[in-house]
């Protein structure tokens, strides 16, 4: 197995899960509204899935820097496989919340381990690589949420979850088939705990690297809560307008984490960064302000500079640890995405109910634009 085969296998496995990922979290809301009678169990779907998808990324990474990352890829597509027929058989609440429980923990090698995996498969060009493979998860999502459509229109009950643990089944088959594992993996010298990680962290000395992770968590989030939000309430958009924002968010991330991983290969990581940044900034400024579809392209130039930025923060980090660290390193960058992404939306409600949405979202926009001063201010050996 060569590593083209392999970046293949691992790209093709993501897309088939994040398929089946994009169709049950446009269900799971009304399946629990079903069972329930009411919105009190909604709230916790976010819950059940963000807790143990932070929780263990730092064990996972860990655990894949000093045993190799194959064996729990694997591992991670088959609980995904178990989580469908955990949903397929609920019958009250809180079996869709220990399924969407079981989620997040299988998640997190197909986010965080497969992209260190492809940085050792390929060193020189880790940037196109680990956004082709991002790329693919989003436009898994993508049409996972168009075919969540078809199935609600032909299925009432539990139906849809077989094709999502099939798709985990699908992953885990391609991973053990198809994807070979770092020579470099599972053999590395040294201690690789939580202290070489901390030093890995203080000699990167760029603070603001990690706060604009975060905050790049908190933008995702904001883009599938908030704005969906008000697009429904402030904008007069419809269900199927709101579908299309949707569309055009996980198309503009994938565009750009395959173009700007590209050119972070050859021109480094901070070039990118900044662009995606001042694109977010000019997309969410006029926001509020705008009407039609004109909307569609402010929102679509800033999801695009999201993609930018995530796949160029991603790569600086990994550059800068050495090999045995590949999958914390990772497991750092999604740990600080969740803390974001889970954090961020409520203040943005928040704000938005006492400031207006106007206010926020420019607010928002001056928050991003010090994020990029922050980042130009680093040391003097950094390229």
């Amino acid at each position: 197995m060569g590593n083209r085969t392999s970046s293949w296998a691992l790209c093709g496995a993501a897309f088939i899960q994040m398929v089946g990922v994009g169709l049950i979290v446009a269900l799971l809301p009304h399946r629990v509204i079903q069972l329930s009678g009411s919105m009190g169990g909604v709230g916790f779907i976010a819950s059940a899935f963000a807790v143990p998808f932070v929780l263990f990324q730092l064990p996972a990474g860990q655990l894949g820097d000093r045993y190799g990352y194959k064996k729990f890829l694997v591992a991670g597509y088959f609980l995904a496989c178990l989580t469908g027929l955990v949903y397929f058989k609920a019958n009250q609440v809180w079996g869709l919340l220990a399924g969407r429980a079981l989620q997040g923990v299988s998640e997190v090698p197909a986010w965080a381990l497969a992209p260190a995996l492809l940085s050792l498969l390929f060193v020189n060009t880790k940037g196109e690589e680990i956004g082709k493979y991002n790329a693919s998860i989003h436009l898994g999502l993508t049409v996972g949420s168009l075919l969540s459509v078809w199935a609600t229109s032909r299925w009432s009950g539990n139906e849809a979850f077989l094709l999502y643990a099939a798709s985990g089944l699908a992953g885990a088959i391609l991973v053990v088939l198809f994807v070979k594992d770092s020579a470099i993996g599972g053999t590395m010298p040294g201690d690789t705990g939580y202290g070489e990680i901390l030093r890995a962290i203080r000699e990167i000395r760029r603070p603001a690297v990690y706060s604009g992770i975060a905050l790049y968590g908190g933008s995702y989030g904001a883009f599938l809560t908030v704005i969906p939000g008000v697009l429904l309430s402030q904008k007069n958009f419809s269900q199927s307008g709101v579908a299309v924002f949707f569309s055009l968010f996980y198309i503009a991330i994938s565009l750009a984490q395959v173009i700007a991983g590209r050119i972070s290969d050859q021109r480094g990581p901070n070039v990118t960064m900044a662009a995606g940044l001042l694109l977010v900034a000019g997309g969410i400024a006029p926001f509020m302000w705008l009407n039609g579809k004109v909307v569609y392209l402010s929102l679509f130039l800033a999801s695009f500079g999201l993609g930018m930025f995530c796949i160029s923060a991603m790569v600086l980090l990994n550059e800068a640890v050495p090999v045995s660290l590949k999958g914390a390193i990772s497991g750092v960058f999604y740990l600080l995405w969740g803390l974001g992404f889970f954090l961020v939306p409520p203040v943005l409600t928040k704000l938005g109910a006492i400031l207006g949405y106007g206010g926020v979202f420019a607010f928002a926009a001056v928050v991003v634009l010090v994020e990029l001063f922050a980042l130009r201010i680093k040391p003097a050996d950094w390229r």
